[in-house]
């Protein structure tokens, strides 16, 4: 079942727990400091090449009352910000912040018609004090696919086969070590019980009310923290 808009094999190392499994020995390995920001699974859904957009910019494209979940994209509009930093807590300028999350229906972009190219999508360059910002949604809960055979392998375990709302990001900059990971929102219950096994700790948010912005109700301040190659 695997296309350039799927990736089925990756699916099913991801319901095994091999990719969450192997990251985790992984980072360990090369991780230089414990401050260092831990890792996650890619995922399935990644696509290179997102739009660089500049900071304060909106990853939501199109969206007007004639999408069907336009009430929960409202409620759930978020500005999200941090810094990049280095293990010993310089800023990072010019790090590229490539950041993706699911629609309120639990699609994303390529597994769903409906959506323009590269919906919930976006790069940042992050500035001299190694910050990056951007307009998205609080992520929402969602099944991973379960029409092929890692979705027969999940019902023979009698498994389900729900994510917790997350955000993805990878974080890169010259002379340090790409980071990969993920951020969950901590009000979705399935942080207790990922289908993929990719939750930690330290990668579980809070999102707090925003007063006084137009494009967003919900606030997330996150920094990135890259170790050295």
């Amino acid at each position: 079942m695997s296309n350039d808009r799927r990736n089925e094999t990756q699916l099913l190392c991801d319901i095994l727990g091999l990719e969450s499994l192997v990251d985790d020995i992984t980072s360990k390995l090369l991780a230089s400091s414990a401050s260092e920001t831990p890792s996650a699974i890619l995922g399935p859904f990644y696509r290179h090449n997102a739009p660089l957009l500049p900071n304060g910019s909106s990853i939501i494209q199109d969206l007007d009352p004639s999408v069907p979940w336009y009430t929960q994209a409202v409620a759930d509009s978020a500005h999200v910000t941090g810094r990049v930093l280095s293990s010993s807590g310089e800023p990072i300028q010019g790090a590229i912040v490539d950041v993706w999350h699911a629609a309120p229906n639990g699609l994303y972009e390529q597994q769903d018609e409906a959506q323009p190219d590269m919906n919930f999508r976006g790069r940042f360059m992050t500035d001299a004090e190694g910050r990056y910002s951007f307009y998205a949604l609080r992520p929402v809960s969602y099944p991973i696919p379960d029409d092929g055979p890692s979705g027969r392998l999940l019902k023979l375990l009698d498994r389900h086969p729900y994510r917790p709302g997350h955000i993805h990001f990878i974080v890169s900059a010259p002379g340090f070590r790409t980071l990969t990971t993920q951020l969950y929102d901590d009000r979705d219950h399935y942080v207790t019980n990922d289908a993929v096994f990719a939750v930690k700790d330290e990668l579980i948010v809070k999102f707090v009310p925003k007063e006084g912005d137009p494009k967003a109700l919900w606030l997330l301040e996150y920094d990135f923290v890259l170790g050295r190659k």
